[in-house]
């Protein structure tokens, strides 16, 4: 089995799963899940249809309580600390959902806003500030701001999502298949921006994706949920080398050998 290396101190880290124990409609989903995923990287989490990548996002962001186990994100114990404590660790993170996820009766502009004005405590002056500042930080233009969700492409959906999600300027960013959908150009333009925003802001990412070329341009480690835990985490070349079957069918295609050079896996 790959592992990761020794553990960090739990204050480098903004999630920290242990024993997690999983259950929908009465049926275990996961059990014995640990992760750890560090402030300083991006980690990706891969898993066959049905290993329950969503489902675990949804703990993580406080959607749903485990059955079981102990689950801290960004210092505050989802399990144990009271509604104020995980109500704040949440403004503290951002998610990206696949679709997209805009409220379709809301122009760009409110679709951004809305974090915002949840939080509460800004005025419109502040709030209009800084929806154009994140715009501006996604590459889109103040015009933009007038649109529905309807009149914007699938590239342009991802973007306005993204900026949302980084209105509240988040530590942790949850990326959810941030490129499925997307033609290559549009997916590498979406990757470069991921990489700019993080040199600049030092948030850290978990990003569930089965598109290899985003994984390999973002990753720093990965993490492969099979067999209802986590099997391997580490580094993509550690990982990849696993003996087992999903990883050597996710990581040994055709398309896998030719992202990563073509080198063998043994």
């Amino acid at each position: 089995m790959t592992t990761s290396p020794a553990s960090p101190a739990t204050t480098d880290l903004v999630i920290d799963i242990r024993g997690l124990r999983n259950e929908v409609a009465g049926s275990v989903l996961h059990r014995d899940l640990d992760l750890a995923v560090r402030r300083d990287e991006v980690m990706t989490l891969v898993g066959g249809s049905g290993s329950g990548k969503t489902q675990l996002l949804r703990i993580i962001i406080g959607l749903k309580a485990p059955a079981a186990g102990l689950v801290s994100v960004l210092g505050v114990s989802l399990t144990g600390d009271g509604l104020m404590e995980v109500r704040a660790a949440r403004r503290r993170m951002g998610m990206l959902f696949q679709n997209g996820a805009l409220y379709s009766a809301f122009n760009v502009f409110d679709n951004i806003a809305f974090p915002l004005r949840e939080r509460g405590g800004l005025d419109e002056d502040t709030i209009r500030a800084v929806v154009h500042a994140k715009l501006e930080q996604v590459e889109l233009e103040p015009q933009h701001a007038r649109l529905l969700p309807a009149n914007l492409s699938g590239g342009m959906v991802k973007r306005v999502a993204l900026a949302r999600a980084l209105a509240l300027s988040p530590e942790l960013l949850i990326l959810d298949e941030p490129t499925a959908g997307l033609d290559p150009d549009r997916s590498e333009s979406f990757v470069r921006l991921i990489k700019m925003l993080r040199a600049q802001q030092r948030f850290a990412v978990l990003m569930v994706t089965h598109d290899l070329d985003t994984l390999y341009d973002l990753s720093d480690r990965i993490a492969v949920l099979a067999d209802q835990h986590i099997i391997a985490c580490g580094p993509l070349d550690e990982v990849r080398r696993l003996p087992h079957r999903f990883v050597q069918n996710f990581f040994g295609g055709d398309r896998a050998l030719r992202c990563f050079d073509g080198s063998a896996i043994v």
